[in-house]
Protein backbone atom coordinates (compact mmCIF):
# COMPACT_ATOMS: atom_id res chain seq x y z
CA UNK A 1 0.00 0.00 0.00
CA UNK A 2 1.81 3.22 -1.42
CA UNK A 3 1.63 6.16 1.33
CA UNK A 4 0.36 9.43 0.33
CA UNK A 5 3.54 11.20 2.42
CA UNK A 6 5.83 9.76 -0.74
CA UNK A 7 4.78 13.70 -2.31
CA UNK A 8 6.37 15.19 0.66
CA UNK A 9 8.91 17.14 -0.43
CA UNK A 10 12.29 15.36 -1.14
CA UNK A 11 10.83 11.83 -0.62
CA UNK A 12 12.64 8.51 -1.76
CA UNK A 13 10.62 5.51 -1.94
CA UNK A 14 12.07 2.52 0.15
CA UNK A 15 12.42 -0.80 -1.73
CA UNK A 16 12.11 -4.52 -0.42
CA UNK A 17 10.48 -4.97 2.91
CA UNK A 18 9.55 -1.80 3.21
CA UNK A 19 8.15 -0.69 -0.32
CA UNK A 20 5.34 1.96 -0.36
CA UNK A 21 6.70 4.45 2.41
CA UNK A 22 9.70 6.49 2.33
CA UNK A 23 13.69 5.31 2.24
CA UNK A 24 14.60 9.12 3.45
CA UNK A 25 13.45 12.73 2.65
CA UNK A 26 17.20 13.80 1.26
CA UNK A 27 19.25 13.68 5.00
CA UNK A 28 19.25 10.43 6.45
CA UNK A 29 21.28 11.80 9.34
CA UNK A 30 19.81 14.70 9.79
CA UNK A 31 16.42 12.65 10.29
CA UNK A 32 18.32 10.46 12.61
CA UNK A 33 19.35 12.91 14.74
CA UNK A 34 15.85 14.63 14.30
CA UNK A 35 14.31 11.19 16.13
CA UNK A 36 17.03 10.76 18.65
CA UNK A 37 15.95 14.09 19.88
CA UNK A 38 12.81 13.10 20.26
CA UNK A 39 11.18 14.71 17.59
CA UNK A 40 9.48 14.56 14.26
CA UNK A 41 7.60 10.86 12.95
CA UNK A 42 8.39 8.42 11.16
CA UNK A 43 5.83 6.86 8.55
CA UNK A 44 4.92 3.51 8.74
CA UNK A 45 1.42 2.91 7.04
CA UNK A 46 3.22 -0.26 5.24
CA UNK A 47 2.63 -2.66 8.24
CA UNK A 48 -0.10 -4.60 8.51
CA UNK A 49 -3.00 -3.69 11.00
CA UNK A 50 -4.62 -6.73 12.59
CA UNK A 51 -7.26 -6.20 15.45
CA UNK A 52 -9.40 -8.94 17.88
CA UNK A 53 -12.94 -7.92 19.43
CA UNK A 54 -15.19 -9.79 21.54
CA UNK A 55 -15.18 -10.84 25.64
CA UNK A 56 -12.94 -13.78 24.65
CA UNK A 57 -10.32 -11.74 22.99
CA UNK A 58 -7.44 -12.00 25.80
CA UNK A 59 -7.72 -15.59 27.05
CA UNK A 60 -8.59 -16.77 23.39
CA UNK A 61 -4.82 -14.79 22.84
CA UNK A 62 -3.32 -15.80 25.51
CA UNK A 63 -3.20 -19.34 24.55
CA UNK A 64 -1.93 -18.69 21.36
CA UNK A 65 1.10 -16.33 21.98
CA UNK A 66 4.22 -16.31 23.91
CA UNK A 67 3.69 -13.18 25.85
CA UNK A 68 1.02 -13.61 29.04
CA UNK A 69 -1.66 -11.16 27.90
CA UNK A 70 -5.05 -12.93 29.49
CA UNK A 71 -4.56 -9.94 32.38
CA UNK A 72 -3.06 -7.71 29.99
CA UNK A 73 -4.41 -4.25 31.40
CA UNK A 74 -5.67 -1.53 29.07
CA UNK A 75 -3.00 0.74 27.48
CA UNK A 76 0.20 -1.61 28.05
CA UNK A 77 2.04 -2.03 25.08
CA UNK A 78 3.47 -5.65 24.59
CA UNK A 79 5.40 -7.64 21.88
CA UNK A 80 4.67 -11.37 21.07
CA UNK A 81 5.42 -14.17 19.15
CA UNK A 82 4.07 -16.92 17.31
CA UNK A 83 5.81 -19.94 16.92
CA UNK A 84 5.85 -23.34 14.48
CA UNK A 85 5.18 -26.20 16.27
CA UNK A 86 8.94 -27.20 16.46
CA UNK A 87 9.75 -23.69 17.83
CA UNK A 88 10.90 -21.73 15.20
CA UNK A 89 9.41 -17.82 14.80
CA UNK A 90 6.49 -17.38 12.22
CA UNK A 91 4.87 -14.03 13.45
CA UNK A 92 5.71 -11.03 15.47
CA UNK A 93 3.06 -9.04 16.56
CA UNK A 94 3.46 -5.37 18.70
CA UNK A 95 0.17 -4.91 20.41
CA UNK A 96 -1.97 -2.85 22.91
CA UNK A 97 -5.27 -3.64 24.00
CA UNK A 98 -7.06 -0.47 24.40
CA UNK A 99 -10.37 -2.49 26.56
CA UNK A 100 -12.11 -3.13 23.93
CA UNK A 101 -10.03 -3.96 21.47
CA UNK A 102 -6.40 -5.35 20.79
CA UNK A 103 -4.26 -3.56 18.16
CA UNK A 104 -0.99 -5.30 16.51
CA UNK A 105 0.75 -4.07 14.03
CA UNK A 106 3.08 -6.51 12.17
CA UNK A 107 5.28 -7.01 9.39
CA UNK A 108 4.54 -5.82 5.53
CA UNK A 109 2.42 -8.51 4.13
CA UNK A 110 2.07 -10.98 6.73
CA UNK A 111 -1.14 -10.12 8.60
CA UNK A 112 -2.96 -12.23 5.38
CA UNK A 113 -1.18 -15.75 6.78
CA UNK A 114 -1.60 -14.32 10.33
CA UNK A 115 -5.13 -14.23 10.23
CA UNK A 116 -5.46 -17.10 8.12
CA UNK A 117 -3.50 -18.89 11.15
CA UNK A 118 -6.09 -17.11 13.66
CA UNK A 119 -8.87 -17.49 12.50
CA UNK A 120 -8.05 -21.69 12.32
CA UNK A 121 -7.82 -21.32 16.16
CA UNK A 122 -11.24 -19.85 17.22
CA UNK A 123 -13.16 -22.79 17.65
CA UNK A 124 -15.72 -22.07 20.33
CA UNK A 125 -13.96 -19.08 21.55
CA UNK A 126 -15.87 -15.23 21.46
CA UNK A 127 -13.48 -13.05 18.93
CA UNK A 128 -13.40 -11.38 15.75
CA UNK A 129 -10.33 -11.13 14.03
CA UNK A 130 -10.13 -8.20 11.58
CA UNK A 131 -7.25 -7.06 8.79
CA UNK A 132 -7.58 -3.20 9.36
CA UNK A 133 -4.71 -2.41 7.47
CA UNK A 134 -6.41 -0.65 4.85
CA UNK A 135 -8.40 1.59 7.53
CA UNK A 136 -5.62 2.59 9.82
CA UNK A 137 -2.11 3.49 9.13
CA UNK A 138 0.80 2.95 11.75
CA UNK A 139 2.85 6.53 12.59
CA UNK A 140 5.81 6.35 15.07
CA UNK A 141 6.32 9.56 17.41
CA UNK A 142 10.21 8.75 18.97
CA UNK A 143 11.21 8.37 22.70
CA UNK A 144 10.68 12.24 23.83
CA UNK A 145 8.11 13.41 21.23
CA UNK A 146 6.10 16.28 22.84
CA UNK A 147 3.65 15.97 19.74
CA UNK A 148 -0.65 15.84 19.90
CA UNK A 149 -2.02 11.90 19.82
CA UNK A 150 -5.40 12.23 18.02
CA UNK A 151 -8.50 11.85 20.48
CA UNK A 152 -9.27 8.13 20.68
CA UNK A 153 -6.47 6.95 18.34
CA UNK A 154 -5.27 3.88 20.02
CA UNK A 155 -1.13 4.25 20.80
CA UNK A 156 1.33 1.56 21.96
CA UNK A 157 4.03 3.63 24.67
CA UNK A 158 7.08 1.82 24.74
CA UNK A 159 10.36 2.69 25.84
CA UNK A 160 11.78 3.94 21.95
CA UNK A 161 8.57 6.12 21.50
CA UNK A 162 5.06 5.53 20.58
CA UNK A 163 3.30 4.09 17.83
CA UNK A 164 -0.43 5.42 16.41
CA UNK A 165 -3.45 3.56 15.25
CA UNK A 166 -4.42 6.30 12.84
CA UNK A 167 -7.05 6.19 10.67
CA UNK A 168 -5.42 6.18 7.34
CA UNK A 169 -7.66 8.90 6.06
CA UNK A 170 -5.82 11.11 8.86
CA UNK A 171 -2.36 10.35 7.81
CA UNK A 172 -1.91 13.09 5.46
CA UNK A 173 -3.32 16.14 7.61
CA UNK A 174 -1.71 14.45 11.42
CA UNK A 175 1.67 14.58 9.31
CA UNK A 176 1.31 18.38 8.45
CA UNK A 177 1.32 18.79 12.23
CA UNK A 178 3.57 16.09 13.82
CA UNK A 179 7.04 17.72 12.64
CA UNK A 180 9.44 16.73 10.51
CA UNK A 181 9.35 13.30 8.86
CA UNK A 182 12.20 10.92 8.58
CA UNK A 183 12.44 7.87 6.87
CA UNK A 184 12.32 3.92 7.49
CA UNK A 185 16.46 4.42 6.95
CA UNK A 186 16.47 6.78 10.24
CA UNK A 187 14.11 4.28 11.88
CA UNK A 188 16.16 1.60 11.18
CA UNK A 189 19.34 2.64 11.78
CA UNK A 190 18.08 3.56 15.69
CA UNK A 191 16.82 0.04 16.08
CA UNK A 192 20.08 -1.30 15.15
CA UNK A 193 22.02 0.74 17.75
CA UNK A 194 18.72 -0.55 19.90
CA UNK A 195 19.44 -4.22 18.84
CA UNK A 196 16.00 -4.85 18.16
CA UNK A 197 15.45 -7.87 16.26
CA UNK A 198 13.07 -7.90 13.44
CA UNK A 199 10.88 -10.54 11.56
CA UNK A 200 12.26 -11.24 8.24
CA UNK A 201 15.54 -9.61 9.01
CA UNK A 202 16.76 -10.98 11.97
CA UNK A 203 14.98 -14.23 11.40
CA UNK A 204 15.41 -17.30 8.88
CA UNK A 205 13.22 -19.93 8.91
CA UNK A 206 14.54 -21.63 11.73
CA UNK A 207 15.48 -19.01 14.14
CA UNK A 208 14.27 -19.74 17.72
CA UNK A 209 13.30 -16.70 20.43
CA UNK A 210 16.75 -17.58 22.63
CA UNK A 211 18.95 -16.63 19.57
CA UNK A 212 17.61 -12.86 19.57
CA UNK A 213 16.93 -11.93 23.14
CA UNK A 214 13.47 -12.30 22.64
CA UNK A 215 13.05 -14.23 26.06
CA UNK A 216 11.11 -12.26 28.46
CA UNK A 217 10.13 -8.95 25.90
CA UNK A 218 8.06 -11.05 23.64
CA UNK A 219 8.11 -14.92 25.38
CA UNK A 220 6.96 -15.22 28.74
CA UNK A 221 8.86 -18.29 30.79
CA UNK A 222 5.97 -18.77 33.43
CA UNK A 223 2.67 -18.35 31.24
CA UNK A 224 0.85 -21.89 30.18
CA UNK A 225 0.98 -23.98 27.03
CA UNK A 226 1.28 -22.76 23.63
CA UNK A 227 2.88 -24.02 20.68
CA UNK A 228 6.77 -24.42 20.25
CA UNK A 229 6.69 -24.18 23.87
CA UNK A 230 8.55 -27.55 24.53
CA UNK A 231 11.50 -25.94 22.54
CA UNK A 232 11.34 -22.86 24.89
CA UNK A 233 11.12 -24.74 27.80
CA UNK A 234 14.37 -27.14 26.71
CA UNK A 235 16.83 -24.46 25.24
CA UNK A 236 15.91 -22.13 28.82
CA UNK A 237 16.36 -25.07 30.99
CA UNK A 238 19.01 -27.50 29.06
CA UNK A 239 21.10 -26.14 26.83
CA UNK A 240 22.47 -23.29 24.89
CA UNK A 241 20.91 -21.71 21.41
CA UNK A 242 22.90 -22.61 18.28
CA UNK A 243 23.70 -18.99 17.19
CA UNK A 244 23.46 -15.89 19.04
CA UNK A 245 22.97 -12.04 18.02
CA UNK A 246 25.73 -9.89 18.03
CA UNK A 247 25.88 -5.82 17.40
CA UNK A 248 29.06 -4.98 14.99
CA UNK A 249 30.92 -2.17 14.63
CA UNK A 250 32.41 -1.88 10.81
CA UNK A 251 35.62 -0.68 9.25
CA UNK A 252 34.65 2.92 8.17
CA UNK A 253 36.72 3.32 6.12
CA UNK A 254 35.18 1.06 3.59
CA UNK A 255 32.44 2.80 1.11
CA UNK A 256 29.89 0.03 0.61
CA UNK A 257 28.01 -1.76 3.81
CA UNK A 258 27.90 -5.29 3.90
CA UNK A 259 24.29 -6.60 2.56
CA UNK A 260 22.40 -8.53 4.60
CA UNK A 261 22.77 -12.12 4.10
CA UNK A 262 27.17 -11.00 3.78
CA UNK A 263 28.70 -14.34 5.45
CA UNK A 264 31.36 -12.97 8.18
CA UNK A 265 34.33 -15.30 9.07
CA UNK A 266 37.61 -15.34 11.37
CA UNK A 267 39.85 -12.65 10.58
CA UNK A 268 42.69 -14.70 11.44
CA UNK A 269 41.71 -18.15 9.41
CA UNK A 270 42.28 -17.78 5.29
CA UNK A 271 40.14 -16.59 3.06
CA UNK A 272 38.12 -19.25 2.15
CA UNK A 273 37.85 -19.85 6.24
CA UNK A 274 33.92 -21.19 7.50
CA UNK A 275 31.32 -19.36 8.04
CA UNK A 276 30.76 -18.64 11.46
CA UNK A 277 27.82 -15.74 11.14
CA UNK A 278 25.74 -13.65 8.99
CA UNK A 279 24.76 -10.09 8.47
CA UNK A 280 21.16 -9.52 8.93
CA UNK A 281 20.62 -5.75 9.02
CA UNK A 282 23.70 -3.26 8.42
CA UNK A 283 22.83 0.78 8.21
CA UNK A 284 25.10 3.79 8.85
CA UNK A 285 24.13 5.12 12.48
CA UNK A 286 25.13 9.44 12.56
CA UNK A 287 26.75 9.01 15.97
CA UNK A 288 28.66 5.02 15.42
CA UNK A 289 29.09 4.81 11.66
CA UNK A 290 28.54 1.92 10.08
CA UNK A 291 27.33 -0.64 12.51
CA UNK A 292 24.90 -3.93 11.97
CA UNK A 293 23.25 -6.80 13.35
CA UNK A 294 24.19 -10.36 12.93
CA UNK A 295 23.83 -13.97 13.71
CA UNK A 296 27.17 -16.15 15.09
CA UNK A 297 27.64 -19.17 16.06
CA UNK A 298 26.98 -19.38 19.68
CA UNK A 299 30.92 -20.63 20.70
CA UNK A 300 32.47 -17.70 18.11
CA UNK A 301 34.88 -15.65 20.94
CA UNK A 302 33.70 -12.66 22.59
CA UNK A 303 37.10 -11.32 21.07
CA UNK A 304 37.56 -12.73 17.87
CA UNK A 305 38.37 -10.47 14.78
CA UNK A 306 35.62 -11.05 12.25
CA UNK A 307 35.35 -9.89 8.41
CA UNK A 308 31.55 -9.25 7.01
CA UNK A 309 32.77 -10.12 3.27
CA UNK A 310 36.39 -7.77 3.15
CA UNK A 311 35.09 -5.72 6.15
CA UNK A 312 36.20 -6.04 9.30
CA UNK A 313 33.50 -5.92 12.34
CA UNK A 314 34.15 -5.90 16.04
CA UNK A 315 31.51 -7.64 17.80
CA UNK A 316 29.08 -6.00 20.66
CA UNK A 317 27.42 -8.97 22.92
CA UNK A 318 23.54 -9.10 22.39
CA UNK A 319 22.75 -12.06 23.67
CA UNK A 320 25.25 -13.71 25.44
CA UNK A 321 27.21 -16.91 24.81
Amino acid sequence: MKSPLLSLPGAVPAEGADEGVAAHYGDLFREQRTLADGSGFVDLSHRGVVTVTGPDRLSWLHLLLTQHVSDLPPGLATEALILSAHGHIEHALYLVDDGETVWAHVEPGTQDALIAYLESMKFFYQVEVADRTAEFAVVHLPAGSIAEVPEGVAVRETPYGRDLFLPRAELESYAEKAGPPAGILAYEALRVEQHRPRLGFETDHRTIPHELGWIGSAVHLQKGCYRGQETVARVQNLGKPPRRLVFLHLDGSEVHLPTPGTELRLADDEPDGRKIGTITTSVRHHELGPVALALVKRNVPLDARLLAGDTAAAQEVVVEP
